[in-house]
């Protein structure tokens, strides 16, 4: 169950799972029956997709880039980051939580196959990115 669509969580699920997965809204799940239907599907093998996150995935614009999937939200604060503010600074501009500015960061990373290996900054990462983008863009 989950607070709204993460597109890329969604994907991620969708491809490591074929049987027993669920993908639920906690808004939209207005019954306990309904919801223990949904567990009952997934437990015996099936899968409860909220029709919401299945119109999103299908609608999902395609576009070229790696930069083009990331989310108008998601590049806000990327480009925030590039500017040098943190988490804190960045949730205060967008009036949003840090723990909001969190899941765009760690979303765009995603996105962005930002890997968490151990030995890279990804924050930096994505920054020079961004910015190598920008410079392309320019030129």
């Amino acid at each position: 169950m989950s607070q709204y669509v993460e597109e890329t969580y969604a994907t991620q699920l969708l491809a490591q799972a074929t049987t027993k997965v669920g993908y639920l809204l906690k808004e939209r799940v207005g019954h306990v029956t309904d919801f223990l239907d949904a567990v009952s599907r997934v437990g015996a093998g099936g899968a409860a997709l909220d029709p919401e996150v299945v119109s999103q995935l299908l609608a999902r614009r395609r576009t070229t880039g790696r930069f083009g999937d990331l989310s108008p939200r998601e590049q806000e604060v990327l480009a925030l980051m590039a500017q040098g503010h943190s988490n804190a600074a960045i949730a205060s501009r967008l009036v949003i939580t840090e723990g909001a500015v969190e899941k765009h960061i760690t979303s765009l990373f995603a996105r962005l196959g930002l890997a968490d290996t151990g030995t890279t900054h990804r924050r930096v990462l994505a920054v020079l990115a961004y910015l190598a983008q920008r410079a392309d863009r320019a030129h």
